[in-house]
Formats: C-alpha cells, sequence, structure tokens
C-alpha cells in the first residue's frame, strides 16, 4: 500500500514541523501540505489531486470559528478523514466534532506515543476498511472503541474477529504485560508462536487496532524499515 498523504492545518509553523516530524516518524504515511488558515486549507484541497487521505486539523486558526472548518471539509470533502489536534476542549466542540464525524481528538499538550497511536490505529482501520467487502460487529467495535481488550488472556466464548484465536492471542498478550520486554517484530513474533510472518503481524495490528500495543518503525542496513511493537 502507498503512503497515507496527510495535509497539516497549523497556524503555529514550529507545532506544524513538530507535527511533520511525528507523522513521518510513524512510518506509512507521507505529508503532503501544511496550512496555517482555512483559506491556505480550502485553496490546497481545491487544487491537489489526488485529495489528501487525512486532514491534521488544529481549531484554533485566525480565519475560522470554533468548527467552522471542521464542518466545511467534512461537508465539500466527505471522503477525506480528520484528526483534531487542538487544544480546543470545552465539551460543546468535543460533542461537535464526535458528531460530525472525527476519526479521532488529540488535545494539546499531547504525548508522543497518544499521537502515534492515533495514526497506527487510523492505518490499521485504513488497510481493513481499503480490502474489505463487509465488516463484523467487531471489527466495528475495534475502531470505534465500544469494546476494549483486557489484559488477561481472552477466553474461549469471547467474541473475537475471524482469524484471532484466544490462546494464541492471550500468549501474546502475556508477552507483552512482562516487564522489559522491548517489544517485537512479526518476524520474531513467528518463531515464537510457530505460525508464518503474515499470521503474526494479523495479531499485532489487531493489538495495535485495539489500542494495547504501539509499533515504530526499526532501519537496518539494507532493504524496506521494519515494524517493532512495543507495549504501550
Amino acid at each position: 500500500m502507498n503512503d497515507f498523504s496527510v495535509l497539516i492545518v497549523e497556524d503555529d509553523f514550529r507545532v506544524a514541523d513538530i507535527n511533520r516530524q511525528y507523522i513521518e516518524s510513524v512510518g506509512d504515511f507521507r505529508v503532503s501540505g501544511t496550512a496555517r488558515s482555512g483559506r491556505e486549507a480550502l485553496d490546497f484541497l481545491a487544487g491537489t489531486d489526488p485529495l489528501p487521505d487525512l486532514v491534521l486539523l488544529d481549531l484554533y486558526i485566525p480565519d475560522v470559528q470554533g468548527l467552522e472548518l471542521f464542518r466545511t471539509i467534512r461537508h465539500q470533502y466527505p471522503d477525506i478523514d480528520l484528526i483534531a489536534v487542538t487544544a480546543a476542549n470545552e465539551a460543546e466542540t468535543i460533542r461537535g466534532l464526535l458528531r460530525g464525524g472525527i476519526f479521532d481528538i488529540v488535545i494539546k499538550p499531547f504525548d508522543a506515543g497518544r499521537f502515534a497511536g492515533t495514526l497506527e490505529r487510523y492505518r490499521s482501520f485504513r488497510e481493513l476498511a481499503d480490502s474489505a467487502t463487509s465488516f463484523s460487529q467487531q471489527e466495528i467495535d475495534r475502531f470505534t472503541g465500544f469494546r476494549g481488550l483486557s489484559t488477561s488472556a481472552p477466553k474461549e466464548g469471547d467474541n473475537l474477529p475471524k482469524g484471532i484465536d484466544p490462546i494464541t492471542l492471550g500468549q501474546i498478550l502475556k508477552f507483552f504485560g512482562e516487564s522489559g520486554t522491548e517489544g517485537i517484530t512479526a518476524a520474531e513474533l513467528s518463531k515464537e508462536i510457530g505460525t508464518s510472518r503474515s499470521t503474526a503481524r494479523r495479531y499485532l495490528e489487531y493489538l495495535v487496532a485495539a489500542g494495547k500495543i504501539r509499533t515504530h518503525l526499526i532501519y537496518g542496513t539494507v532493504g524496506r524499515p521494519e515494524r517493532r511493537y512495543t507495549p504501550l
């Protein structure tokens, strides 16, 4: 899959640069543009083809008020996903974002792990959404937050997505629950549990989507960087 393109809407160029560094450190994301006002954001979207996959939106920008730009982008560009990265935490504002279909809200000042977790969850969502023809209730719950994942081993009767075995998942959860672990790659996990690398990655991405672990890139001397999965 190609990298997901991101438009940053942030009036403070220093914060915008920090956000860019965070975005590009996660992997599979690239910043396609930066806008310092609502007008710049709308002009960028009007003149860009293809459109960005994602807009990182600050609500405190000089030429628009509150939710105005969010609602405009949502109305004019319904296929673009939005994540609010903002200091605006008033209950009315948060309700408006949630009712308008925001993917996530990250309140400033934010923790780097929380920010990365949002992007990882978005990546997992898109990887599933772009390939699926239908969704189970469990898959929907993974991304809407209606069903959390216990740190204890799941039981046979638990509702898990197709292809996720509760016993194997319990073994992986136990590994991440051990103190001092520095994480694992899909290749390393496949050897630990005796499965293929693709199967190991499916379990790991499931845990990322459930908000129980995070992933970051590790760079070797040759080839593409590899993802290492670590505890939160």
